[in-house]
This record gives C-alpha cells, structure tokens and sequence, in this order.
C-alpha cells in the first residue's frame, strides 16, 4: 500500500462578495500544485461562491467552505480552522486574503524555513501596502530576533495577516481565533501562539496587500484600536510595557488615518 506524503500547506481564504480579488490573489500563488491545497470560505456571499467561478489554475485539491448568513471574518476563519484540523494531511497553514498578491517565492521560501528551522511555529514576512488605485504605497518592516518581536508585538502586530505560515501541530495548543476581539482577532491569535511556540519574520515584501478605502481595518478603525488594546494588555509579558503599548494605540485613537498613511509612507 503506497502511503501518501501530507500537503506541503493549506491556503486558507475568508471571502465575502470579492471574486475578483479572490482570483487575483490565487493568481498570484506559484508553487508544485500536487504539493498544497485551498480551502475557501464563504461568508454568506450574496451570489455563492463555486470552484469553477474561480478563473485561475487551482490544485487537485480545493474545496469551498460556505456559512449559511455573513457572520464575519473571526467565524470565517475559524470554521476554516476546524475543517482543517479534521482533514489533518498538511504540515503548514498559510494565510492570504482577497486582494492581496504573493511574490513568486513566497511560499517556497516559507516552507523551505520552516523545514530548516524545527523551533519555529509562525512564520511571517514583511509587506508592501499599495493603493491599486491611487499607486500610494509603503513598506511594513520589523524586527526579525525573537525577543524584539515579543517586546515589539505589545506596540503593533508584528505579523500581517495574508504573510504568515504556521505549523499545523500548534493548532492542538491554539485551535481557534478568539471571538472576543473584534477586527483584531489576528493579533489575538499571533499573541497566543508566541504564548506556546517560537516565531521568526523573513525580512523580505513577500506580500503587496491591497490598501482599501472600503476594507474592514479602516471601517472598523476605532473598533480594531480598542481591540488592540484589550489585545496588549491581556498577552503583555510585563506590566511596564503593556501599559505603555496600551498607551501608544489610546493616542492612535486621536489620529485620524490619513495622517498616519502620510507618517508611514515616510
């Protein structure tokens, strides 16, 4: 009996009304199509998603998830979370979101790390945030050291979403995102893990992320900042510094979000 490897990764994509972005996004991908897999979740789209929507080359195995009614992104990923860890032949879950491009050699880099590094569970790498529309554009850059990146995640979150690959073993000590944090359930989720494993960040614009006037980060602003601080103060390592990351994102509440593009492209 000829015993099948597990997939290389799953992709795993929340969606909701954005069948452009989500091929763009697939597009993008480039990696041995026998060697990872999709799953797709569906939020309670309007028009429901199917696999022959989708006008790009997919691997063999790619499977949708659909939600009866839009619950939201937090609810999305983590009925994708569930499905996977009942399927159970992957090593490593990599996120990607509607809109979002992958460099050419994202996903080999990814894995390549983390079959070399064994101690490392979440893997994720800078990022280039562009307006596809206005071309406005800028770099995301951070700390690569581990102890950097646990002193700096109690200022912002080190790890953007659509850049990070995780091992699928650290699901058994962080199975779910906490439904608690509203827009900001991914800082909650990273924060957990550096609770149970250790992390790295390549430093390297593996992922361009769509900058959208409409997107739930900027909608949700002041929602996703309260959440960031409830965030910090739950997972601070100190109470100094807790406080003093608690105190940095208060004042973000004062500053509208067109001065803080301007300050980041700088």
């Amino acid at each position: 009996m000829r015993i099948v490897p597990p997939l290389d990764f799953f992709i795993l994509i929340p969606y909701y009304n954005d069948l452009p972005g989500l091929c763009r996004s697939l597009g993008s991908v480039r990696y041995n199509l026998s060697r990872y897999g999709v799953l797709i979740v569906d939020d309670g789209s309007a028009i429901p998603l199917r696999l022959e929507m989708v006008d790009v080359t997919l691997p063999r195995l790619s499977f949708i998830i659909r939600l009866a009614e839009n619950q939201g992104i937090t609810a999305a990923l983590n009925a994708g979370l569930r499905w996977l860890k009942q399927r159970g032949d992957y090593r490593f879950v990599a996120r990607l979101d509607c809109g979002d491009l992958c460099r050419a050699d994202r996903f080999i880099r990814q894995v390549n790390y983390l079959e070399t590094y064994a101690d490392i569970d979440l893997l994720g790498s800078w990022a280039r945030f562009e307006n596809f529309s206005t071309g406005f554009s800028y770099h995301y850059r951070t700390p690569q050291n581990l102890n950097r990146i646990v002193r700096g995640m109690h200022f912002r979150n080190l790890f953007i979403h659509p850049t990070v690959m995780w091992r699928a073993t650290v699901q058994e000590k962080v199975p779910a995102y906490p439904d608690d944090l509203p827009h900001a359930e991914d800082y909650g989720f990273f924060c957990e893990l550096l609770r149970h494993g250790r992390a790295a960040i390549i430093p390297d614009e593996l992922v361009t992320c769509k900058i959208d006037p409409q997107g739930l980060s900027l909608r949700y602003r002041r929602q996703q900042l309260r959440s960031r601080i409830k965030t910090v103060l739950r997972y601070r390592r100190s109470r100094i510094l807790g406080l003093l990351g608690a105190l940095k994102l208060s004042l973000l509440l004062f500053l509208p979000y067109r001065i803080l593009l301007l300050l980041k492209s700088i």
